[in-house]
């Protein structure tokens, strides 16, 4: 099947997950997607597949070609995640190719005036004479991560169609909810078996990354008091209004819109209230382990604070780390970033090492015992109307997978 073809019936079938589900996975219709590639799998001849039918995990496993005597030959994995993003909806996704795009705005939706312009995102001009896909900007595009699964997918059956290509044993898992952080939760380490492996759920082509965020989620509670408005001097305590003083306590110029590269932020995620009852939701993410902690410190005691002003117990807070940062278990394995910059420099790819803004099921995993670093699928604007991806970047990732598979076989 044609990587183009097989990307777009990928993306066909909405797999949005729901950070307000109490299931695992937190939506059924993941199952759909991960049906059909588990019957792909079959097909393409690899006996050894599962599907999950319990937690929506798909695991599969290709033998070594190599000769008995090389038994030095690490295990690598393949990993992608099948849902997408819960912030826009991935239902009836209407996606089509911009061949030879011309470096102008391409017009998503005439009637609704959607534009994705170069005006705003400057680095489509990156790919004049290249072919995009794009969603009618309704609907995200869900590249992430189905480009990388659709990537990985193409790899593995061009392999098999060519048995006299060297390759180790290969592992091969796709994930459920990595988008709500949940995507390792039922994640079976020992039946995936592999010693190293990779997440294909990066960005634009030449994209390696093995530093993440340390990562914690922030829930609030505030307790007020109502009562009559018109004798409520010195009474009322306006759980709202203190959930905005709460914010403004945080520094400003510490969030998403004022950050980059190493930066890290306190991104409110969410707020809700009344007069009785009010609810913040933030995320706190640093790259620096230490300044992840201090920023986790500060949080706690403003809360402090403010139940030292309105009274013990206004102010609850419950703090979750989520994930951390994954390089301190990438760089003693750092083979695995060298291999896969060698094999983007074999397929012409100029390699572009820097750190995710963000987190992956590799940054869990890292610290399960499966040293993890992510590489690029192609796409752009991720979560959002807007998300596209280079479908020549996603076929050199096609030959960047099959190279490192070939350069473990030969070392």
């Amino acid at each position: 099947m044609k990587l183009a073809d097989r990307f777009l019936k990928y993306v066909s079938i909405d797999t949005q997950s729901s950070k307000d589900s109490t299931s695992s996975p937190s939506t059924a219709k993941q199952f759909q997607l991960a049906e059909l590639l588990y019957q792909e799998l079959k097909e393409m001849g690899i006996e050894d597949v599962r599907l999950d039918r319990k937690y929506c995990y798909i695991y599969a496993g290709i033998p070594s070609n190599l000769p008995a005597e090389k038994k030095d030959v690490p295990v690598i994995g393949l990993i992608a995640h099948m849902d997408t993003s819960p912030e826009i909806s991935g239902a009836g996704v209407k996606a089509r190719m911009v061949e030879n795009y011309d470096g102008e705005d391409v017009v998503l939706n005439s009637e609704q005036n959607i534009v994705l312009s170069p005006s705003v995102y400057p680095e489509l001009k990156n790919y004049i004479g290249k072919t995009l896909i794009v969603t009618d900007g309704t609907t995200l595009l869900g590249a992430d991560d189905k480009a990388g699964i659709a990537e990985i997918m193409t790899a593995v059956e061009e392999l098999l169609a060519h048995p006299e290509r060297p390759h180790g044993e290969i592992r091969i898992a796709f994930t459920p909810d990595e988008e709500i952080g949940a995507g390792v939760d039922h994640f079976d380490v020992e039946a995936f078996g592999a010693d190293f492996a990779y997440t294909v759920d990066g960005g634009a082509e030449g994209e390696l990354e093995y530093e993440t965020f340390n990562a914690a989620s922030v829930n609030v509670e505030i307790n007020g008091l109502s009562i009559h408005p018109g004798s409520a001097k010195n009474r009322m305590v306006n759980a709202s209004l203190l959930a905005a003083e709460l914010v403004g306590y945080l520094p400003a110029e510490q969030t998403p819109a004022h950050t980059e590269g190493y930066e890290g932020f306190y991104h409110l995620y969410g707020i809700s209230g009344t007069i009785e009852k009010a609810t913040v939701s933030y995320i706190i993410r640093d790259h620096d382990r230490n300044l992840f902690e201090e920023k986790k410190q500060y949080f706690v005691s403003v809360c402090n604070l403010m139940n030292q002003k309105y009274g013990e117990g206004t102010v609850q807070v419950e703090i979750q780390d989520s994930y951390y940062n994954m390089k301190e278990m990438i760089v003693p394995h750092f083979h695995l970033i060298e291999t896969a910059k060698k094999a983007m420099e074999m397929n012409q790819v100029a390699c572009k090492i820097a750190p995710v803004r963000g987190g992956t099921d590799g940054s869990r995993l890292s610290y399960m015992g499966i040293p993890c670093p992510n590489l690029y699928t192609g796409g752009h604007n991720y979560h959002g109307r807007f998300e596209y991806v280079c479908y020549e970047s996603m076929k050199t990732m096609v030959q960047v997978i099959q190279t490192i598979l070939k350069l473990y076989a030969e070392k």
